[in-house]
């Protein structure tokens, strides 16, 4: 960055009462929070894809004896 971009966040973090290493971690979750990890279309698929499959499953307490029985083995 150059002085300039430091000049104008340290602008919009006093704008908002915040020291600028405040404002870059609020800036840096906010954006974090908001990436999408693909498109609406591509996860709706994935979801589609997935719900269309019919495989066995047992009550939890079942499956969690065979997790721990596999531990011990």
């Amino acid at each position: 960055m150059d002085e300039a971009d430091v000049g104008e966040y340290r602008r919009l973090a006093a704008r908002d009462g915040l020291t600028l290493s405040e404002w870059v971690r609020q800036t840096l979750r906010h954006a974090g929070r908001h990436k999408t990890s693909g498109s609406v279309d591509r996860k709706l698929a994935a979801i589609r894809a997935a719900a269309r499959h019919d495989f066995p499953t047992a009550d939890i307490e079942q499956m969690l004896r065979e997790i721990e029985s596999g531990y011990q083995a």
